[in-house]
């Protein structure tokens, strides 16, 4: 897991609530995965922050580490989403769908890791790089953090 730096990326912790969001309300597999792979794509036009913004003035140990632990607080809070707010949602498809809305970071990753500058790695950077925005904090983690209260709140009251 802590094997996933993106350098201006909605953060693993972000992705990971979409994907349980989408998991809790679509059952259907077919729909949701695709909807949970493309959710990425979108949050990622959002301006907002993570561990990676400024990360070429780290060193790669700290933002491994940094992207390692926004993994594991992203299924953390994921699954304390699912005991909270929908019970009895499963949790394997739940996992699957986290997975599949971090996609394109998981598929990113060997490229800033290991570089690895073949395909498919090269395709999902160059996916990662048009459609990223970056903004600073607070204000990148309070778009964040809007965006998956938004999501949240339609979700409960509304489908």
């Amino acid at each position: 897991m802590a094997l996933m730096i993106r350098y201006k990326d909605m953060t693993a912790t972000g992705h990971a609530l979409i994907g349980t969001i989408i998991a809790a309300k679509i059952g259907n597999p077919y729909i949701a995965l695709p909807i949970a792979f493309f959710s990425h794509i979108v949050a990622d036009l959002i301006p907002h922050w993570d561990a990676g913004t400024h990360g070429r003035s780290k060193k790669k140990e700290q933002l491994r580490f940094e992207a390692g632990i926004d993994v594991i607080v992203g299924f953390v809070a994921s699954y304390t989403l699912v005991f909270m707010v929908f019970p009895g949602t499963n949790l394997i498809y739940v996992f699957i769908n986290i997975i599949v809305a971090q996609g394109i970071d998981w598929l990113t990753a060997p490229y800033y890791m290991f570089n690895f500058k073949m395909q498919p790695f090269k395709f999902f950077h160059r996916i990662s790089s048009i459609t990223n925005t970056k903004l600073d904090k607070p204000w990148g983690i309070i778009s964040q953090a809007l965006v998956i209260l938004i999501l949240l709140f339609i979700s409960v009251l509304f489908i």
